[in-house]
């Protein structure tokens, strides 16, 4: 029976202990630590290489074609890796050899990036390479996360188990993402019609007026002064307009894109009424649902939290998985530096902390994730219901200065001509 070491936080002493174990496999070594109390940081077979993969995520000696592949690997859509990975757990379930499935599933892809990769991965593993190292390769298609839970699989013999868990992973986050993409498109819409239709009455609308009140030689009011420049800058200098947006969105990407910049926007992102909620939400579901899925299939504590921050797109969150690293390399528990961070609400750091005692932390980890996967669904239709009056109020507003502005010296007008007789 092979012979495993390992690295494990001890709950009830709090420190952090070393030993070895005999065991089937990786997954069954780590499940014997829990049984123990202790939660595994890093599990090795004692002839075997760590489980760690390099920091760039794809092995040493990648093939050789690999550089082009990532290229054909941008065009590969996120649902097709899904699905890919749904149908490749069922063969696997069904007893299907690796190899053979890959073929199945190479020859169902339409004609594209996908079939000529998953052509490339396919050869890979019929040439003895395995398939965590053969995805690893392109790492646009299948990410750090996704080649570190199938090693993980393959590692314990349980690929199938792995690739379901993956794929329901995947499902859900894809299923989070289009309901707020979905709720997002009905003001998206209302704005893009508003802003058409403002842009072509203040171009073509109010220079007519303005003809009029010129050819009347009226004496126009402020405001109507106001809108007839505002007129004239936009029919006239509309390509400025156009420039200072797109370099506009191209220098918040480029700040956002800077470890300083990038920090700012996430911190002010967080403090945004209802949207900071969105974000903060769903980033503690994103974190706790990714390291509870690779706590699961058997993955090093450690590891899975270098992952796990790799995965999660906001600065703020992941400064904070970076301090809970160094907290359990050091020997202390999770929940502390997670409190420290005020990212994350008192009910989820003291789930946290049960789950850890009780050696149930995975189940834990995924149980969070589902409530606040509820709650950011929830949040994102009281965001949609208060956008919806917002945009109502603003528009009114706008509608409303240019009606007034256009009708004013029309009131000034009929005034003084219905005020005429009078004077004689």
């Amino acid at each position: 029976m092979p012979s495993f070491s390992y690295k494990a936080h001890d709950r009830r002493s709090g420190k952090e202990v070393s030993g070895s174990l005999e065991a089937g496999n990786q997954m069954e070594a780590i499940a014997n630590l829990k049984k123990q109390g202790l939660l595994p940081i890093e599990v090795k077979e004692a002839r075997a290489k760590s489980v760690k993969t390099p920091a760039g995520g794809t092995p040493a000696g990648g093939g050789g074609g690999g550089a082009f592949a990532n290229l054909l690997g941008g065009g590969v859509k996120a649902a097709q890796v899904t699905l890919f990975t749904r149908q490749l757990s069922t063969l696997q379930d069904a007893g299907l050899p690796i190899v053979q499935s890959l073929q199945i599933l190479t020859d169902m892809q339409r004609p594209g990036s996908f079939r000529s990769i998953l052509g490339q991965v396919t050869e890979d593993v019929q040439g003895g390479t395995m398939l965590s190292e053969a995805m690893a390769r392109h790492p646009k298609v299948w990410d750090k996360l996704y080649t570190n839970l199938v090693k993980a699989g393959e590692a314990a013999g349980a690929l199938d188990v792995i690739l379901r868990r993956l794929s329901e992973f995947r499902e859900k986050a894809q299923k989070l993402k289009k309901k707020i993409i979905g709720a997002l498109i009905y003001p998206v819409a209302v704005l893009t019609i508003a802003v058409a239709i403002l842009t072509f009455i203040m171009v073509f609308i109010v220079p007519k007026f303005e003809q009029i009140f010129r050819d009347l030689n009226i004496r126009l009011p402020a405001l109507t002064v106001l809108l007839i420049e505002m007129s004239n800058f936009v029919a006239s200098s509309w390509w400025i307009i156009l420039i200072v947006l797109i370099f506009g969105i191209f220098g918040i990407k480029i700040f956002r894109g800077t470890e300083a910049g990038g920090a700012i926007v996430d911190r002010v992102q967080l403090k945004i009424p209802v949207l900071g909620m969105v974000v903060k939400k769903g980033s503690v579901a994103r974190f706790t649902r990714t390291l509870g899925t690779l706590v699961t299939s058997g993955v090093g504590f450690l590891d899975a939290l270098d992952i796990t921050k790799s995965a999660t797109p906001n600065i703020v969150v992941r400064n904070a998985i970076q301090d809970v690293r160094d907290s359990v390399k050091e020997g202390e528990t999770i929940n502390e530096p997670l409190r420290r961070s005020g990212v994350f609400d008192d009910i989820v750091v003291n789930m946290i902390k049960v789950g850890e005692e009780t050696g149930d932390l995975d189940k834990m980890l995924l149980k969070i994730a589902d409530n606040y996967d509820n709650d950011v669904d929830v949040l994102v239709g009281s965001l949609i219901s208060i956008l919806e009056p917002v945009m109502v109020v603003i528009l009114g507003l706008i509608v409303g200065f240019i009606v007034i502005a256009l009708f004013m010296p029309m009131v000034t007008l009929i005034g003084a001509v219905s005020g005429t007789p009078g004077k004689k």
